[in-house]
């Protein structure tokens, strides 16, 4: 199967980026290096290739767009203001996940879902399924760049660069602009831990945009980042990634992101499950793990509890640049996820000395104030 490219392709091949297959995409996974893109990230800023994700917008009717949007989700759409974006996920009959996303309110009557890039097609489809009354849904992704510049300085980066103050952008929330000629939407959002924007133009500017924005950022520490640091980044924040902590089977609240999952007046999609996995807690969560004795953590690996019985996996895991240490996350039975409990994660053959660790990994620079 031939790889899709984003518009920036041939120029992540002009950087020399690394380039390697993701979600049928061919995207770069490094240009100078994991950990030195990874620690510019957390010290000034990264620029990051995201035009492989989908955009889908909803529209219609007002209380029809609601109705469906809030049968199909678990998070409370009808509290969204215009302007706003929620983390939400997409579920699917068994209560499991068809994605997670975020949701971005333009109006009463208009909605966008930015979805993962080996999803997209599969959350159109189950939206096109379940849709009802005056409610359209439409797959744009092909019209639309996505950039997601991230750092604690990329605020100032990105204020320079439009000549604005973007202040008034609160952590998500967006604003659409008119930047060169066409109506850009600029989100204060993020997959890193740290402030930051993702910014949606038309493929061309995105390409502009891409060249520009590295040109002014020199003086601030701005660098490209790839896949690798993109992943290291979103474990040290304890940010889920789909066919990892996320899939069809799993509900949001043993996924570990249960804070998203709430009560509605009318069902969603796998309500009785998911509902009852939030009352009465699931028998098995995501959390997060930290290795005490050398080695990587690494997806799959089985993991014992004291005694020898074997109480989940690691869903993922890495070396931290940020920390110098193994961490990453893992599917737990219950009674084992508490913090600092001590488990052992089998690698290769030995099993090493682990602690859950339920806090934050890192104390980046997002805005938390949504």
């Amino acid at each position: 199967m031939e790889l899709k490219q984003t518009p920036l392709h041939s120029i992540h091949k002009e950087m020399g980026a690394k380039m390697v297959p993701f979600g049928g995409w061919d995207m770069p996974v490094q240009y100078t290096g994991i950990i030195q893109e990874h620690l510019a990230t957390r010290s000034a800023a990264g620029l990051f290739d995201v035009s492989h994700m989908g955009e889908i917008f909803v529209t219609g009717d007002e209380t029809d767009v609601l109705s469906f949007l809030e049968s199909v989700t678990c998070n409370t759409i009808s509290g969204m203001k215009v302007g706003q974006v929620q983390y939400n996920a997409v579920v699917n009959e068994a209560g499991g996940l068809v994605d997670d996303i975020t949701v971005y309110k333009f109006s009463e009557s208009k909605y966008m879902i930015c979805s993962n890039a080996s999803n997209y097609p599969a959350v159109t489809k189950h939206l096109e399924t379940y849709k009802k009354g005056n409610v359209t849904v439409v797959d744009d992704s092909k019209n639309w760049h996505q950039i997601a510049l991230q750092g604690p300085k990329a605020d100032e980066i990105f204020s320079k660069y439009l000549g604005k103050d973007l202040s008034s952008i609160l952590y998500y929330h967006f604003e659409e602009m008119n930047w060169k000629g066409e109506t850009i939407i600029v989100s204060r959002t993020g997959y890193t831990g740290e402030d930051g924007f993702e910014i949606y133009t038309s493929n061309a500017l995105g390409v502009t945009l891409w060249k520009e924005l590295l040109e002014i950022g020199k003086e601030f520490g701005l660098v490209p980042v790839g896949l690798g640091a993109r992943d290291t980044l979103r474990l040290e924040a304890k940010y889920p990634l789909y066919g990892h902590e996320l899939n069809a089977e799993w509900t949001p609240v043993e996924s570990g992101i249960n804070f998203i999952v709430k009560e509605k007046p009318v069902s969603y999609l796998g309500y009785t499950r998911i509902i009852a996995d939030k009352k009465n807690g699931p028998k098995r969560k995501v959390v997060g793990i930290r290795l005490m004795e050398p080695g990587v953590l690494r997806e799959n690996f089985p993991i014992f509890s004291s005694e020898g019985k074997e109480i989940g996996k690691s869903t993922s895991g890495t070396h931290s640049p940020s920390r110098k240490e193994s961490l990453g996350l893992a599917i737990l039975d219950t009674e084992f996820a508490k913090n600092q409990m001590e488990v052992f994660v089998e690698i290769r053959g030995q099993k090493k000395l682990a602690k859950v660790e339920t806090g934050a990994f890192i104390q980046g620079s997002v805005r938390n104030n949504r």
